[in-house]
């Protein structure tokens, strides 16, 4: 399917923008695709009895556990015990002279600085970008956008005072003479104390009876397979324009580390797509993904792993929730090396990395 990616096409000082349609007030800095509402289906579960519900009786034996217990063979008595006083050494402390303060003041301080006034507002003009190297159209008009690039302002600084801090007051204190005195106290009064003597026991074992043999009914339930059935809620088609980041029109990296020679999303890459592929389809755009080896192995061989590789990340996304019209997506094997790590030249394993790559950009819906 043929995409053509338009930015914001506007009509400004005079000059007449290519394609029809356009998106109303855009954006400076944005650039604008056509999207495709998708088809609504929902999925219906019908279950289907494969086994019927019955009973079984379950028979369980009597059951016994050994346990200890302890028999008392001497009672509990008591015992009065005489404490004595106990005495001990207090330190008190008092002001020979009280705490007080005296009172600084400190002058206001100022500094030279400056002060920058906006002269002239931002503003924005339109320019129109060159054709895409990867076009594959014919039509000089396609694989183009036009982009509103904004304009900066103009600011004049201004030498002027400025307050560092206003005038203000420290108190200082003035510490107070301390001194302490001994003197002996009571710490605990003389007492008697009577004394639980502890009773005896004998631990003896005994088994006893926990459960007597029993049966039960047990309903074995009835076991179903579930069929499930696509109905259409609503049919798509309807084509709206969405704004995006202008960078996202060119193959944008997704820096998945492939396992050699497997085609399998590990965690690690899932969690780069949830993060940086999964919120720009949600806004309802489509994306061209492509998938790209490098020389190692047979062309053969590396352009069946890019396209198993570009079709991991499109089932990914539809598992997530990515309606399948919004997603295409195309290996390359080693069709686009990026550097000189071509057949018969020995590179290193990081150069070779640069070649193992997965990238994104955001296309039209037609």
């Amino acid at each position: 399917m043929k995409k053509i990616l338009f930015t914001t096409v506007f009509l400004c000082l005079g000059a007449v923008a290519f394609g029809q349609d356009l998106p109303e007030n855009p954006e400076p800095g944005k650039c604008y695709v056509r999207c495709k509402t998708p088809d609504i289906w929902k999925t219906e579960s019908v279950q289907v009895p494969v086994s019927p519900e019955y009973k079984k009786i379950i028979t369980y034996p009597a059951e016994y556990k050994t346990i200890t217990e302890q028999v008392l063979i001497k009672e509990a008595g008591e015992e009065i015990i005489v404490v004595p006083a106990v005495w001990g050494t207090q330190e008190v402390t008092y002001f020979e002279k009280e705490d007080g303060t005296k009172i600084e003041v400190k002058n206001a301080v100022f500094n030279q600085g400056f002060e920058t006034v906006e002269v002239r507002g931002a503003t924005a003009t339109w320019q129109m970008s060159e054709k895409l190297p990867d076009c594959e159209s014919d039509n000089p008009d396609d694989c183009r956008y036009w982009c509103y690039k904004p304009v900066p302002a103009e600011f004049k600084t201004m030498p002027v005072e400025k307050l560092v801090s206003d005038a203000s007051i420290v108190k200082v204190p003035i510490p107070g003479v301390r001194k302490t005195y001994k003197r002996k106290v009571m710490v605990q009064k003389p007492t008697t104390t009577t004394v639980q003597t502890a009773p005896e026991y004998l631990t003896i074992t005994k088994t006893v009876l926990v459960r007597d043999a029993r049966t039960e009914e047990v309903t074995v339930p009835a076991i179903y397979q579930s069929v499930s059935k696509q109905i259409l809620v609503k049919k798509g088609g309807l084509t709206t324009w969405k704004p995006v980041d202008c960078e996202l029109i060119d193959n944008t990296p997704l820096p998945i580390n492939w396992d050699f020679s497997s085609a399998e999303l590990n965690e690690g890459a899932k969690t780069i797509i949830d993060a940086r592929l999964l919120p720009i389809l949600k806004t309802g755009v489509a994306v061209f993904i492509e998938s790209h080896t490098d020389m190692r192995g047979t062309k053969k061989e590396n352009q069946d792993l890019s396209d198993r590789r570009a079709k991991a990340v499109l089932d990914y996304l539809i598992s997530k929730g990515i309606n399948s019209s919004q997603l295409f997506a195309k290996g390359f094997g080693e069709s686009k090396l990026l550097n000189k790590c071509s057949d018969n030249v020995v590179c290193t394993e990081a150069e070779h990395a640069v070649n193992r790559r997965t990238t994104f950009r955001v296309v039209n819906q037609n």
